[in-house]
């Protein structure tokens, strides 16, 4: 009879250890995921940021393009006379 309450004790132990095992183990996993997606997230809005720029930079170049023909034009009239 009493190797059955040591075993029974043993198991419960056992199960009490693994149960405060797990939950430490998920509270790191936790603290863990919140840094990379902290992370993740900073990375995002800073592309985010260089997609802007390029895109208000994309929308500017016909401008240019129309502003350099002009000026071409009026160098050739210059060298004209």
């Amino acid at each position: 009879m009493t190797e059955i309450w040591v075993s029974v004790i043993t198991g419960a132990l056992t199960l009490v250890g693994v149960v405060v095992s797990n939950i430490g183990a998920n509270r790191k996993m936790e603290s863990q995921l919140e840094i990379h997606q902290a992370v993740t997230e900073t990375k995002l809005e800073a592309l985010t940021e260089e997609v802007r720029k390029h895109n208000n930079f994309a929308s500017r170049v016909p401008v240019i393009e129309k502003d350099i023909e002009y000026l071409k034009h009026e160098v050739e009239d210059i060298k004209r006379g």
